[in-house]
């Protein structure tokens, strides 16, 4: 494997067994999703309003807050001590210190995307048996579209007076398109319907993840010079 490589995968392993050491971020990601789904479950009449029917919106809105929650602290748990100095002093690459980020956040979020899709399924009673894979490839291109522009901007308002605060203001404009895109494929996946009516947005949520972390990684160095 090539220096580049090894430096990857030596910040995705840092940022790895420090949360799973403190289980800081995955503890309030999952009370977070388990309290939305418990107050969602409250919130509508099964009787007017199948759950199946809105599951595909909360899911997404879920993700996307508790994502929020997670990733913004990647960069402030760092800053406490200045250890992010240390991290850009190393001879790891700007954009291989982004992508080792990028992939330790992917993990994180990913484990808390499988809660809210374990929380809803208990809370809702949600059928998740028509098209699984299908519907696990979109959620996952949808983790790491948001997770690469998260991370950027992370670095971006972790910089700032505002801190953690900015992130959502600069980040929840630029991810409209995966949620609209993402949840539409959740919601006719949920539906049953055939896969056919989903291969467009699976493609271009696929396109947007590639395309943020290409941007994010081109950008990166900028970000932390600055």
């Amino acid at each position: 494997m090539s220096a580049w490589g090894r430096g990857v995968l030596a910040v995705a392993r840092k940022d790895l067994v420090q949360e799973f050491r403190t289980f800081q971020r995955l503890a309030t990601m999952g009370a977070f999703t388990v309290l939305v789904g418990v107050l969602f479950s409250f919130s509508f009449d099964p009787a007017a309003i199948r759950a199946q029917d809105v599951a595909g919106g909360l899911i997404w809105m879920t993700l996307v807050f508790a994502g929020v929650m997670g990733v913004g602290r990647t960069f402030a748990l760092e800053a406490e001590d200045a250890a992010f100095q240390g991290v850009l002093l190393s001879p790891v690459p700007r954009d291989a210190i982004y992508l080792g980020k990028v992939i330790a956040n992917v993990v994180i979020v990913s484990i808390t995307v499988l809660l809210i899709v374990l929380a809803f399924g208990l809370f809702f009673q949600l059928d998740y048996g028509a098209h699984p894979i299908a519907l696990a490839l979109t959620l996952f291109s949808g983790v790491v579209g948001f997770v690469a522009l998260a991370t950027l901007f992370g670095a971006v308002s972790a910089g700032t007076r505002l801190g953690e605060s900015l992130l959502p203001v600069l980040l929840f404009p630029l991810v409209v398109p995966m949620v609209v895109y993402g949840a539409g494929a959740t919601h006719r996946l949920l539906l049953g319907r055939p896969l056919v009516e989903v291969e467009g947005n699976i493609r271009i949520l696929g396109a947007f993840a590639i395309g943020a972390v290409a941007v994010g990684a081109v950008l990166f160095r900028h970000v932390v010079e600055d």
